[in-house]
């Protein structure tokens, strides 16, 4: 046998040797229970399960569901699986993940993601509040948009919803929703645990509110973590002036006159929307702040620094009549347990100060999407009528 024939039978032996490992390794997984995570019941109980043989621990955490609260320890089953139920759960999204022995993982058996700032969590829908439902009627389409950013000279992402029928390419024009998400989110959150499509589809099919383009850019303009200062607002909102607010008019059938044009936030995008639409309130007829204010208005705290004041510095166009004029809506909601509520009822005061007509309302709960999709299904029926 020549030396070049041992070489081919050592590699085809190894080829049967890894083909027969890999037939045993199926056939063990073939075998193992399947484990379904997480599973929602009719009475609205939640189940999340993972199998994980090896770890000693292993803890349920999450961000909105008051179940969860810091974290809950599951417990293993004869299986290896961990399991804990929780409920009956109230109506909504949550984000969730497990922690195996302190690390953090996402859930391997759910494809149903969620991003935030720097992360993913697997995400979980209880059925039960047919306005956030994803119910038989016609839907809109959310569409993962890339620009380049002039201002910051990279690339950059955002989410546009465009409502039903806005693909059949008609002449048809549409009102614009600017809609910003928080610190701890970013432009993809809105439309996976803010329901934000679904929200929109479900009051357009019921003639609640008028078919609109809705634009969820991303907040931040690089890594952020508390306690760097505060936040960095000001890039941000030179981007969205600069590339996003043009690239919208230019790119999509979009009404560009005042009376057509929305924008609205929570927590670190409410801060935005003031941000963007106090020095451009010639450009915005609608202005929506939730669980969010100006920024160290009522102490120090985020967004602090040197300079003059939010109200200093805008002194001019907050006394100006003719701008008020046209603002149909300045709408103000933060629930009454929100770390932010000082932050709210002093910018509301300082508004109404200036001469402002605040529509401002306060709500159980606090600093969570709970609220957040809440405030969006009451804020866009008002938008455009």
């Amino acid at each position: 046998m020549k030396p070049s024939d041992n070489l081919v039978m050592k590699i085809l032996s190894l080829f049967i040797l890894i083909g027969s490992t890999g037939g045993l390794i199926a056939q063990e997984r073939r075998f193992a229970p399947l484990v379904e995570s997480p599973a929602v019941s009719q009475e609205r109980a939640v189940t999340f399960r993972i199998r994980a043989p090896e770890a000693a621990s292993v803890r349920l955490t999450g961000g909105d569901m008051p179940e969860i609260g810091q974290g809950l320890e599951m417990k293993k089953d004869d299986e290896d699986v961990w399991e804990t139920v929780l409920g009956p759960v109230a109506p909504g999204t949550y984000r969730y993940r497990f922690e195996i022995e302190g690390v953090p993982v996402s859930d391997p058996v759910n494809p149903a993601t969620s991003e935030s700032n720097g992360n993913s969590w697997s995400l979980v829908h209880v059925p039960g509040a047919e306005w956030m439902d994803n119910q038989r009627v016609a839907h809109g389409a959310v569409a993962e948009v890339h620009y380049f950013s002039t201002s910051l000279d990279r690339a950059r992402r955002m989410h546009v919803y465009t409502p039903p029928g806005y693909e059949a390419g008609s002449d048809q024009k549409y009102p614009v929703f600017y809609l910003l998400h928080g610190a701890m989110d970013c432009d993809d959150s809105w439309t996976t645990v803010g329901r934000a499509g679904f929200i929109l589809d479900n009051l357009i099919a019921k003639e609640l509110a008028r078919p609109m383009i809705v634009v969820m850019p991303a907040g931040h303009t690089g890594p952020f973590t508390f306690g760097r200062g505060g936040l960095p607002m000001d890039e941000f909102i030179k981007d969205f002036v600069t590339d996003i607010k043009p690239y919208i008019e230019s790119n999509y059938r979009a009404h560009t006159d005042r009376a057509n044009t929305a924008i609205a936030g929570l927590s670190m995008g409410g801060a935005h929307t003031l941000g963007i639409g106090i020095p451009h309130l010639d450009q915005f007829a609608y202005l929506g702040v939730f669980s969010s204010g100006v920024f160290g208005i009522a102490g120090p705290g985020l967004g602090t620094g040197q300079g003059p004041s939010f109200e200093e510095k805008h002194a001019a166009i907050l006394d100006d009549a003719d701008l008020k004029t046209g603002l149909r809506l300045c709408w103000f909601a933060t629930g009454k347990e929100d770390f932010l509520l000082g932050t709210s009822r002093a910018t509301v005061e300082m508004l109404e100060k200036r001469g402002f007509d605040v529509e401002y309302k306060e709500t159980d709960g606090g600093h969570t999407w709970i609220n957040w999709r809440e405030y969006l299904h009451e804020f866009a029926p008002k938008l455009f009528q």
